[in-house]
Order: C-alpha cells, then structure tokens, then sequence
C-alpha cells in the first residue's frame, strides 16, 4: 500500500463530538454477515466497530460525485487492514466490526470477495445510524454515514475516531495505539 491517500480527506465537522467515552450505544439488532444478528449495544467484551459509507463492486459505478466527496473513498481498503491484522486486535482483546447502511446481501458479497474474517453488520433501516446520531451525507438522493471508528467495552463507547484518514493505514494505526 502506499502512504499517500489520493482522495480527499474530510475536517472535523463536529458531527462526533457527542460521541464520548462513556456513552451507552443503542441496543439495536443488526444482522451479520457471518449469520445471525449481533447487538452492540448488550455485547459483552471489547469491539471496535469502524464504520464506512459504502463498498463498490467491480463493473458498477460508484455513486453520484463519489470522488469529489470528500471521506467518501476508501472503505475496502479501510476493511482490507482490518481483516490483514485481524489476528492481533483479537490477541489484544478486540472483536472487530464493520457497518455501514448496505443491505445484508451487498456487504455478504464484499466480505466473501475479500475475504473477511470478522462480521459486516447492515444498518440498513438507519436505526442504529439514526439512535447514535451518527454523523452522514448524502449524494444521489441517498444517505451514507460518514467514515468513522468507536472502541467500544460491554456496548458502551471508550473513545471515538472522527474524522478517520487516510482509511487505507487506519487498522495499523488503531492496532498501534493500543498495544
């Protein structure tokens, strides 16, 4: 990988500011992409949850303006790190998690075709999205969420990262900080 993210990044708009440590996250059903339905907000134990707009597939067109969005590019690289050092945010006690507001079959898809280890979880109804106040934006009259990353104990947040940039080192940076 290179160190360089061509893309461009996004300022802290203040959209994350209430999501601080202590805070309790909804207890809200998603479903998995590795079966089943997991619930962040009653999980026991230590997670990071990175959460990502959206992930292309091969041969479609991304969405409306994608490269002028700033934040918007960067999701399989983003998810790519997570699952290359998987095996050692478990040997530091994290579960990983990724969610973003694609339907169950979309992100099925993008985590077979990459090979991901650790569970997709769909907002698709927004409600979790929605519940946290997490921050979005909208393009081609649909709403994404914007790139970010809480650590979470027992569902409740240890720390927010927001904004993240570039996605394509944030595994590696995010593993580095807490060993």
């Amino acid at each position: 990988m290179t160190s360089v993210w061509p893309y461009p990044a996004y300022d802290d708009d203040g959209q994350a500011n209430h999501l601080v440590p202590g805070l309790a996250v909804p207890a809200v059903t998603l479903t998995s992409t590795l079966g089943g339905r997991v619930n962040l907000g009653t999980r026991k134990g230590r997670a990071v949850l990175f959460v990502y707009p959206w992930t292309g597939r091969p041969g479609l067109p991304n969405p409306p303006q994608w490269d002028e969005i700033p934040g918007a590019h960067g999701s399989t690289p983003e998810a790519e790190g997570f699952r290359d050092l998987y095996a050692s945010f478990q040997d530091a006690g994290h579960e990983i998690f990724g969610l973003s507001g694609q339907g169950e079959t979309h992100q099925r898809e993008f985590a077979i075709r990459v090979g991901l280890p650790f569970a997709l979880l769909s907002d698709e109804a927004q409600e979790f999205g929605r519940a946290l106040a997490l921050p979005a934006f909208a393009t081609g009259g649909v709403t994404y969420l914007k790139r970010l990353t809480l650590l979470l104990r027992d569902g409740v947040i240890e720390r927010a990262i927001y904004p993240v940039h570039p996605p394509h080192t944030h595994a590696a940076s995010l593993l580095a900080s807490l060993v």
